[in-house]
């Protein structure tokens, strides 16, 4: 059984996607935001960033949503989510550069922050421009990140890519919004989401 720590309106629906798309069973526990919830002394045992999600699978906690889907892809095989070969490369380049640069450029768009003329070499994306324009490149003409087969990979970098249409943190490229439309269709997504909408309905009362 695998337990799964989140909070409906945070990064935790990346994981809550890749357990739907697993088949497995888990439980959840629904974290408020606060002292009493993702900062409880009890989450924090889980946790000490007091971030969701979080995962508890055979006596290891798994955090950063992006090691959740890789981690699940591994230790279940059976679900098909890990390719092999030569399919790898995209694989783990592409999920570490939604979880790099993708997340550091948004992030420095959305707190206004501005790379110094000259200095893009220190910064890990370098600016907004190239870090779009190097993912837009990437998933032009394909289906998926491993060409046409759904891997974990994609539900952390269609995630990237969904949240940053539905935010306007990305732009609205025509291979992006293909791409998002055809992770919203699976039938895994379908249902994180609708599980997250429920709860969040729940807690706004």
């Amino acid at each position: 059984m695998i337990e799964f720590w989140t909070n409906p309106m945070s990064r935790g629906q990346i994981a809550h996607w890749m357990l739907e798309e697993l088949g497995q069973p888990y439980t959840t526990n629904w974290l408020s935001w606060g002292p009493d919830g993702h900062k409880s002394a009890a989450y924090l045992a889980v946790n000490p960033m007091g971030k969701v999600p979080a995962i508890r699978h055979d006596g290891k906690v798994v955090t950063e949503a992006a090691a959740i889907c890789l981690y699940l892809a591994e230790a279940f095989p059976q679900a098909g989510l890990k390719p092999s070969g030569a399919a790898l490369a995209d694989y783990y380049r592409w999920t570490f550069f939604a979880a790099g640069p993708v997340e550091q450029a948004v992030t420095a768009g959305a707190m206004g922050w501005k790379v110094p003329e000259g200095r893009e070499g220190m910064a890990g994306f370098g600016s907004m421009d190239a870090t779009v324009n190097a993912l837009d490149q990437f998933l032009t003409g394909r289906s998926y990140v491993c060409g046409d087969q759904f891997t974990a990979a994609d539900v952390y970098v269609g995630s990237t890519v969904d949240w940053g249409l539905l935010f306007g943190s990305l732009p609205a490229r025509p291979w992006f919004e293909a791409y998002a439309e055809r992770l919203r269709d699976r039938k895994a997504y379908k249902q994180a989401k609708a599980i997250n909408a429920a709860k969040t309905a729940e807690l706004q009362g």
